[in-house]
């Protein structure tokens, strides 16, 4: 078993949790994005404050009260929000159930002259990491995938980030509509440059619903084909590599020690919490773990409307299998035991092609690069490998 997987063995242990908090409104909606995201506010900034923290105060009186070691306000554009506002609601956190001293607190933000003017606020409100929504350095591009801002605008939002806060994330997308591979990688060295600590780099999908969906099914929205893609993953792999940078899982790529500690909660399958409009959450309750789930439309959530159900033994293997494969570290599968299962790993070795797993034992399993590339696929058959003990 890999060293990292070792250690993040019984994370339960830890006896703590994470904290996602979802700010639903964007100032516009980007053609891609299939997120619980809607334009235009429609409540003030302290009522919005006063239902996350009603939402806090439920979560304590339901699940077992552990210490936060990550909070993540995620969106929509989270940066649109008051920095007091952020600042209120962790300082709630942290009398309901105790911030430690290093935890990890981040902010989503999108390059704008307005949104780089509070950065200064948002650390000073205990924001000390920023994942900006950068998504290209191309002009055109930007248009095209309807972001408000432009190149100069996202360097002047990186520089600024790594003024205030010691750490910062971007998120970029790739093998775009007509995007060749050289252009590419000529983009993505302009980006390591930067002298960043954690890249996330995401391949351009047509999600159901969006505007690019309807645009790809008229024919009007050409990408890369799938092996153009892999070209361009494997690539990108290496390029980052070289850089210091490495694919801790499948999109997420850091130099050692900056891992995302708040994602990790969830390819860990650690507990955590989500609070705001639509936001799900996997606390605990007496060793079981539980399913949350809030109203997505914000009026709704306003009401109160909240989902929570515990968690049955196939959704949870499910969910651990599709988490956990993701990550570099592979999976501890010590679970399985408890549900009275086993991974027959010699027959699901044999049953896929060569250079998909990188270790299989009856309580551990690590995909390759290529295998976790092709992690969709290779789910149901891992699946059918798991079998009653």
């Amino acid at each position: 078993m890999s060293e990292l997987a070792s250690q993040s063995q019984d994370s339960e242990s830890q006896d703590s949790q994470a904290i996602y908090v979802h700010w639903p409104w964007c100032q516009s909606k980007c053609p891609y994005c299939d997120f619980n995201s809607h334009v235009g506010m429609d409540m003030g900034m302290e009522e919005y404050r006063d239902l996350i923290l009603r939402d806090l105060a439920h979560a304590k009186a339901q699940f077992d009260q552990r210490p936060v070691h990550s909070v993540f306000f995620g969106g929509g554009t989270p940066s649109l929000m008051e920095p007091f506002v952020a600042g209120q609601i962790l300082e709630n956190i942290d009398q309901i159930f105790g911030l430690a001293h290093d935890a990890e607190v981040t902010l989503e933000a999108n390059p704008s002259s307005v949104e780089n003017a509070r950065m200064q606020g948002f650390a000073a409100a205990g924001i000390n990491r920023f994942s900006l929504g950068i998504q290209s350095l191309r002009d055109a591009d930007l248009r095209k995938l309807g972001r408000a801002h432009d190149a100069k605008t996202a360097l002047e939002a990186v520089a600024l980030a790594q003024r205030h806060v010691g750490r910062v994330s971007i998120d970029l997308i790739y093998a775009r509509h007509g995007q060749k591979f050289h252009d590419w990688m000529t983009e993505l060295d302009e980006v390591l440059s930067l002298g960043l600590d954690h890249l996330s780099l995401y391949q351009l999908t047509i999600e159901p619903g969006t505007v690019y969906a309807r645009l790809h099914r008229e024919g009007r929205l050409a990408l890369p084909d799938d092996e153009a893609g892999a070209d361009m993953y494997e690539a990108t792999l290496e390029a980052c590599a070289n850089a210091g940078l490495f694919a801790y899982e499948i999109s997420n790529l850091a130099k050692p020690g900056f891992e995302s500690r708040h994602n990790q909660t969830y390819w860990r399958y650690e507990p955590y919490l989500g609070v705001g409009p639509g936001a799900h959450g996997r606390p605990r309750l007496g060793g079981q773990i539980f399913e949350t789930h809030h109203a997505a439309k914000p009026s709704d959530w306003a009401l109160g409307t909240i989902q929570a159900n515990c968690l049955s033994q196939d959704d949870e293997l499910s969910e651990r299998l599709v988490m956990g494969l993701r990550l570099w570290e592979g999976l501890d599968l010590s679970f399985l035991q408890k549900m009275g299962k086993q991974l027959d790993h010699a027959a699901l070795s044999k049953s896929l092609p060569g250079g998909l797993i990188k270790e299989a034992r009856h309580d551990y399993l690590q995909l390759s690069p290529q295998g976790r590339l092709v992690l969709e696929h290779l789910l149901p058959i891992i699946d059918g490998h798991i079998t009653s003990s």
